[in-house]
């Protein structure tokens, strides 16, 4: 699985509907409005480098409103959960 982390800045008469057309873009998980220089933060989850290459180039550059965007491809994930699991591991419960 590849992650992205998109953040955009969208036209302020546009938000709502950038982030609902977003969402429904194939690979987009998540689209969540945050407070702050962006607008929108988009979750980009695939199956390969092609295909986020494929969402954020063919796919975003088509949605109408916009300005601006910063991809960040995420390398390795870190939660709660994973820790978790990684130290329970051969302990009995």
């Amino acid at each position: 699985m590849v992650t992205a982390i998109v953040l955009v800045k969208a036209e302020r008469t546009r938000v709502n509907d950038v982030a609902a057309e977003l969402a429904e873009i194939e690979g987009i998980s998540e689209v969540y409005s945050v407070g702050g220089r962006y607008d929108l933060v988009v979750m980009i989850r695939v199956r390969s480098n092609e295909a986020m290459a494929d969402v954020v180039t063919n796919h975003m550059l088509k949605v109408d409103g916009i300005i601006e965007t910063e991809t960040m491809p995420a390398f390795r994930t870190q939660s709660r959960h994973d820790l978790e699991t990684m130290f329970s591991i051969g302990m009995d419960e």
